[in-house]
């Protein structure tokens, strides 16, 4: 054969259509496999695939959203009444804002010399030559002097450095510990959000809109998720017991907790139907670690007979991570064609699975080799074929292989 005629033969040859032979299989075991395989592969389809996850529509998982916070609540410390101007950091909150539960205070400080921590690495000494002047210590509170001198009223030495002094530390030489702010417990965080979703140019917030006397209502509302859905504040107290957190362990260490707001709409419905629903959950490691529990320090600076003055606070409390997930769906024909080709191709698997069972497991399987598939050693040969006689038959009806026939089943 020439290469001409091997290209045309591929040629006509390519234009063939294909069909696999049916074989009707009789047994009860098979087909109870059979149709219990189609059986799951249709109900996952139908109730996973296309109800529960609804891929007939088109989504969208990266919407635009933005979040407002503000917190209320006054408290009294002692003879000190305070307000959110106190104890709310940063006083114009977006999607973090914290409260402070309990302070460490170190008052009058300012800029000197004074000796250096003696848990600082290479800070004890017991002469002048132990430390080096200039010398930065990372770990430390300052810049060395060159000088050892006595750690505050204790009978041992350390290091001289140059910072704000007192120093700051753990032990209560020079700081004050105030007690934990209880009343917070009622203090309430008001949380707005806005969500757009520009491939369905919808643009909703969970603030249910009302002109007469929407302000009134937020003024005396709390958040409930059957009663009040549409009124984003929450009581402090309310988002610990949510994240399964003790608040008194929250005013000792301080924690990080994540305000989840979940967006899942179906557009197919009224927009109204879109509203949001909201998780807690506790994001900081607490399991003893140093690591655990949520803090930070700043100062508040003032002069006294011309001297520079801070009063350094070290502050504990609850930090809140407003994070905001949305997805929607509209119904669109794409991916339901999409998904139902796959559907239906899935659906052959069921006949895999069954060969595969007929073949290797079931004791007739030559049987059903033979029948299953054409073995080319028993093809009649051409000298065969000319004795055949030329007379045949055309039946029209159903071309199946029964295995029935002649097979003890």
């Amino acid at each position: 054969m020439g290469l001409l005629e091997f290209i045309k033969d591929y040629f006509l040859g390519f234009w063939d259509y294909e069909t696999p032979k049916v074989m009707v299989v009789k047994n009860k075991k098979l087909g109870v496999i059979y149709r219990g395989v189609q059986f799951l592969v249709i109900t996952y389809f139908i109730w996973y695939v296309f109800i529960s996850q609804k891929a007939y529509q088109d989504s969208e998982t990266r919407p635009e959203s933005s979040v407002y916070t503000k917190m209320k609540g006054t408290a009294l410390q002692g003879d000190h009444i305070l307000d959110m101007v106190e104890y709310v950091r940063p006083s114009e909150g977006g999607d973090v804002i914290s409260t402070i539960l309990r302070r460490e205070v170190t008052h009058n400080q300012r800029q000197g010399t004074c000796a250096e921590h003696f848990t600082v690495p290479r800070a004890n000494c017991s002469k002048d030559a132990d430390c080096i002047s200039g010398e930065v210590n990372f770990d430390g509170n300052g810049q060395r002097t060159g000088r050892c001198v006595p750690y505050y009223n204790q009978t041992f030495k350390t290091c001289e450095i140059q910072t704000w002094c007192p120093i700051e530390e753990k032990s209560a030489v020079v700081s004050f510990r105030e007690p934990a702010l209880a009343e917070a417990i009622n203090f309430t965080v008001y949380i707005k959000n806005a969500i757009h979703f520009p491939k369905f140019k919808v643009l909703r917030g969970n603030i249910k809109p009302n002109k007469r006397n929407g302000q009134k209502y937020l003024n005396k509302c709390h958040y409930n998720e059957k009663k009040h859905p549409y009124c984003p504040i929450f009581r402090l107290g309310y988002i610990a017991e949510q994240a399964r957190e003790k608040f008194s362990e929250l005013c000792r260490t301080g924690g990080v907790i994540g305000v989840f707001i979940n967006w899942k709409c179906d557009l197919d419905l009224d927009p109204s139907e879109c509203t949001p629903t909201y998780s807690f959950r506790r994001l900081d490691l607490r399991k003893n670690l140093p690591s655990s529990g949520y803090n930070f320090r700043f100062a508040k600076y003032y002069s006294k007979d011309g001297e520079e003055f801070r009063t350094l606070i070290k502050a504990f409390g609850i930090r809140l991570d407003v994070i905001v997930h949305g997805h929607a769906g509209r119904f669109s024909i794409i991916p339901t064609i999409i998904n139902t080709v796959t559907a239906m191709t899935s659906v052959g698997i069921c006949s895999i699975i069954c060969d595969w069972i007929m073949l290797t497991f079931i004791d007739k399987n030559d049987i059903y080799s033979d029948r299953k598939f054409d073995d080319d050693s028993k093809v009649p040969s051409p000298s065969q074929l000319l004795t055949v006689p030329t007379e045949f038959t055309i039946s029209y009806g159903s071309n199946h292989s029964d295995l029935s026939e002649g097979v003890a089943l």
